[in-house]
């Protein structure tokens, strides 16, 4: 590393560059250390895993005495194909290039921080540090994990947008790798070799609202304020037994991955299938079978039941890592011969959770399938190694699939975004792989000529119906090891007949087995007879019985397209922006995987506007069945006592239908259809003066945000796509709408009373002069507030768009993003999964 010098006008140039990091920060609270200027002349880099409110890397490079960095949503990948998004922020000083421990909830960045990856960088031939302030470096690292050439560029930004959004992509070397995978094993830290759990701090406490009213109840919130004990989620309710075991969805070998934004793509583990039931300290872990196999997976139940979930019923996979770093079935295989006490920090077994089934009492398998993955991200959020919340792509299923046969992985499995989970093998879920291999039923072995090899081959056989047919032999693949356990298991079951017809030459020199013990083979392909084809023997399924052995055979691709008629496609809806009926549609189309978690199966008004925004437009509730068969109806008690059906949709094709009867706006309950008396979310509408700026705005938010979080609850910020910003509270249901409505008002009415000058509680526009209306009013039986991702009936078509709370504070608008955007989104949404949701309840009151 080259010699540092330090000179006076370098090191007050630092000192300027750390005043925003010092603002942001109490360092009376937080172990961080404080910003001070340091010597210039350095090359250092550092990556800290940091798992904030959202989990991301921070990437650093020192340059004039300080570090620059910046925020990577889903932390570096070596794939040069994988750009990452990258999220400038303040400087940091050098001081904190060893920091690694907790930030207190509350302070800025609050959660743990690890020290991922360090070494030194330096610009390639020709560039220098200079070129950030133009937008790109062209540089290359010499880390513990990241190596050779990369590229920063910066994105062109938004009219009025503050926040500079960068790339960091990996250019193709020696150490470029296809498919990546470098965050996922990458696990410790490289300066105290601790995982994320061992690192992680202690959260804060609650305070009780019981019985308090008026200025009283501004009172509790004033001192929880001033205390700033916030908390991350509140205490959880553990008691109960964990969910029953229920049959698993299985999915369908298809020939091709299906296209469209419909379908969600996860990487296919190679390992065992496992439905996690959990309540507190309770784990049961059992297999796709319904085997309770808790004692085999020990450690890893007992990091599950370190969470301290809720009940739930949780789907997912459990693997075990080979030399290569990718999941592997032999390796799996290894730990559990040698049982739970191997299952270390060396050779530790992970949990990646897919879905999510039950939660709190409640059935999840009839929503969407995207809104249960949301679900489990909130569930998951303070998971760390080794269990993992499997990530998803929408859309762009065949570079994944790509990356993933690259990269020697077994493939992948597509999901439809708005299917339910059904308990048995459908189309809603496909599987593409990259080899071939399947499971087959061992009826018998070849005798081996070779000394001290108990078999050269495993006959094999699949049930077709109830009739058990031979198809071929394996006879590679095999450890020594593995030979002997296997010649044990067949010595036990052997039997004088043949358990199956098979032509003589094949049985010739057979031992026959009762037809008990399952293999999983990979091979070429199956001849014409039916015979595997070079095939390698991968492991025995001890999780599966012999008589579920069918043939897997590759079918087409589903297609998932909206079959929706869009009629009168050019018909311009927004005349100051030129966007159409299509143009709206589309936007609907291609949106709809992130919209469908917050309307599907909730009680919904529309703004309809059959003639476009600036001619009549009016709101509708109820159908009398001019929307087609995808846009259902709810029977809801209106205030006379009767009853009225209220309009809700379940998939994108019930989108598109009112998209089709001239919607352009969606307004939600607070409630799901299965019941309407119990809220599930409640939601502030900052509405500014017309005096005020936005900024105003984002900092009322921020307050409300905190007080809050004072009380215990997550909050999360939406743009309204109109004047102000929505601050959304997700919740469990259990309370009634008069509990709802009464905390809402009372803490609207709180904020008022202890800032008169900028918070108003009531709709007069008399009394709003200068100041921010909270409006508490959504939160009322009947009442609708807009929902994420709609469009707005205003000028230029801007829609309402979930945000992070660090991107908020760089927003200039309200109308940040409109329907043109529907690409942008969907790259963005990355690093909002779990928006919205939030296992979490209203405090006494």
């Amino acid at each position: 590393m080259p010699a540092r010098g330090h000179s006076g006008k370098a090191g007050a140039r630092a000192a300027g560059l750390l005043a925003e990091y010092n603002r942001k920060r109490d360092f009376a609270r937080t172990a961080e250390p404080a910003g001070k200027s340091g010597k210039t002349g350095g090359n250092s880099f550092i990556v800290q895993k940091h798992a904030a409110r959202r989990l991301h890397w921070d990437f650093r490079l020192e340059v004039d005495g300080v570090l620059k960095s910046w925020a990577v949503t889903r932390g570096p990948s070596t794939d040069p194909d994988d750009k990452r998004l990258a999220v400038r922020t303040e400087d940091h000083p050098l001081s904190y290039g060893e920091f690694e421990g907790g930030i207190p909830k509350g302070e800025y960045g609050g959660g743990t921080v690890m020290l991922w990856d360090r070494g030194t960088w330096a610009p390639i031939a020709g560039k220098s540090a200079k070129d950030i302030e133009d937008g790109h470096l062209h540089f290359t690292l010499d880390g513990e994990r990241m190596k050779g050439e990369w590229l920063l560029v910066r994105m062109k930004p938004r009219p009025g947008e503050k926040r500079e959004n960068w790339l960091l992509r990996k250019v193709q070397d020696t150490h470029a790798q296809a498919g990546d995978g470098l965050v996922e094993q990458s696990l410790t830290s490289v300066l105290t070799g601790r995982t994320m759990a061992e690192i992680e701090a202690d959260k804060g406490g609650t305070h009780s609202l019981k019985g308090k009213k008026g200025d009283a109840f501004a009172q509790v919130m004033e001192k929880a304020s001033a205390r700033n004990a916030r908390k991350a989620r509140p205490t959880r309710k553990t008691a109960g037994k964990p969910p029953k075991f229920r049959p698993v969805q299985l999915a369908t070998l298809v020939d091709a991955v299906p296209t469209g934004n419909l379908w969600m793509h996860e990487i296919k583990f190679d390992g065992y299938r496992a439905l996690v039931a959990a309540a507190g300290d309770k784990v049961v872990v059992h297999t796709r079978s319904g085997l309770d196999w808790s004692d085999k997976f020990g450690p890893l139940a007992a990091r599950i039941a370190a969470l301290d979930l809720p009940a739930c019923l949780i789907d997912g996979e459990i693997i075990a890592r080979g030399s290569d770093g990718n999941p592997d079935f032999s390796s799996l295989q290894a730990v559990l011969k040698r049982g739970k006490g191997s299952q270390s920090e060396d050779q530790p077994l992970e949990f990646h959770a897919f879905d999510l089934l039950e939660l709190g009492g409640e059935d999840l398998t009839a929503m969407p399938n995207i809104e249960r993955k949301e679900r489990l991200e909130a569930l998951l959020a303070d998971a760390a190694p080794p269990v993992f919340v499997a990530d998803h792509m929408i859309g762009a299923g065949e570079k994944l699939y790509a990356a993933m046969c690259d990269a020697g992985q077994e493939g992948i499995i597509a999901k439809r975004i708005d299917a339910p989970y059904s308990g048995r093998r459908t189309k809603a879920w496909v599987k593409v792989k990259c080899t071939r291999r399947q499971e087959f039923v061992i009826v018998g072995w070849a005798k081996s000529s070779a000394r001290g090899r108990p078999f050269s081959s495993l006959l094999l056989g699949q049930y077709e119906g109830k009739t058990l047919v031979y198809r071929g032999k394996v006879g590679t693949g095999f450890d020594a090891e593995g030979l002997a356990d296997i010649a044990r298991r067949l010595e036990k079951l052997a039997r004088k007949t043949a358990p199956l017809d098979v032509e003589r030459t094949e049985a010739r020199g057979a031992s026959w087995v009762t037809p008990k013990l399952v293999a999983e083979v990979a091979f070429a392909e199956l001849t014409s007879e039916g015979r595997v084809r070079h095939g390698s023997f991968l492991g025995l399924r001890t999780d599966k019985k012999a008589e579920a052995v069918t043939p897997q055979k590759a079918q087409a691709a589903p297609q998932a397209r909206i079959a929706v008629k869009i009629s009168n496609r050019e018909r311009v809806i927004f005349p100051e922006s030129g966007d159409t009926k299509g143009d709206l549609a589309d936007y609907y189309a291609a949106v709809a995987p992130l919209m469908l978690p917050f309307i599907a199966n909730r009680p919904i008004s529309l703004v309809r506007c059959p003639q476009g925004r600036a001619k009549k437009c009016f709101f509708q509730k109820h159908d009398s069945g001019t929307f087609g068969d995808h846009v259902h109806h709810v029977p809801i008690r209106e205030k006379g006592g009767g009853a009225e059906d209220y309009l809700y949709l379940d998939d994108a094709e019930g989108l598109l239908s009112c998209v089709q009867m001239g919607t352009i706006e969606l307004h939600g309950w607070a409630a799901k259809t299965d019941d309407v008396e119990r809220p599930d979310r409640m939601i502030f509408d900052l509405d500014p003066d017309e005096g005020l700026d936005f900024e105003a705005c984002v900092r009322a938010a921020g307050d409300i945000r905190a007080r809050l979080a004072d009380l215990g609850l997550i909050t999360f910020a939406m743009l309204s796509g109109g004047k102000g910003i929505h601050v959304v509270v997700p919740l469990k249901r259990g309370h009634d709408w008069d509990t709802h409505k009464d905390f809402s008002r009372r803490f609207a009415e709180a904020m008022s009373l202890s800032e008169p000058d900028r918070y108003v509680a009531t709709m007069s526009k008399a009394k709003r002069k200068g100041r921010i209306f909270i409006d508490w009013l959504r939160n009322q039986r009947g009442a609708t507030a807009v929902l994420p991702y709609s469009a707005r009936s205003r000028e230029r078509a801007p829609v309402a768009v979930p945000v992070s709370w660090d991107e908020l504070e760089s927003m200039k608008t309200a109308q940040t993003f409109s329907i043109r955007d529907a690409s942008e989104l969907i790259s963005r949404s990355d690093m909002l999964h779990g928006w919205g949701f939030a296992d979490q309840q209203l405090p006494e009151i």
